[in-house]
């Protein structure tokens, strides 16, 4: 089972990693985009989301606190979803269904981050192939 959740972090944490340093080196780009959306101070949001979703991917990826790493992630993705892919809002039939997938692909990556928050707190130090233990006792 070690190798096994071992490849799920690598998977789960190699998109927010990618996604991350987008948000560090194309800044600018991703900030204007942020800004249609209504995003308040699109810049240093950006930074910030970018930071945030950095450290919990590299938290998630090497095991340390990984249960706090996933927190990290689903503290990112819901609020996302909501904001940036606001289906409602849109009236084209296909910006619409675009931004429908987007929502949905957030919200289910924030339930998998919650899942694994759950797993790792739950089976602690018995997951093994991690540098520390989880930050939070669940059992």
């Amino acid at each position: 089972m070690d190798v096994l959740v071992l490849i799920g972090r690598i998977l789960f944490a190699a998109l927010f990693l990618g996604s991350g340093f987008a948000h560090l080196s194309q800044t600018k780009t991703m900030a204007g985009y942020a800004s249609t959306r209504g995003v308040p101070a699109a810049e240093p949001t950006t930074l910030g989301s970018g930071a945030l979703i950095v450290a919990g991917g590299l938290m998630v990826l090497l095991g340390v606190w990984a249960d706090l790493g996933a927190l990290l992630l689903a503290a990112f993705l819901f609020p996302t979803a909501i904001v940036m892919h606001a289906f409602w809002k849109e009236s084209d039939p296909q910006a619409r269904q675009m931004e429908m997938v987007q929502f949905n692909k957030d919200m289910a990556l924030g339930g998998a981050a919650l899942m694994l928050l759950a797993l790792i707190s739950f089976a602690g130090s018995d997951l093994g192939l991690t540098l520390t233990g989880p930050l939070f006792d669940i059992s």
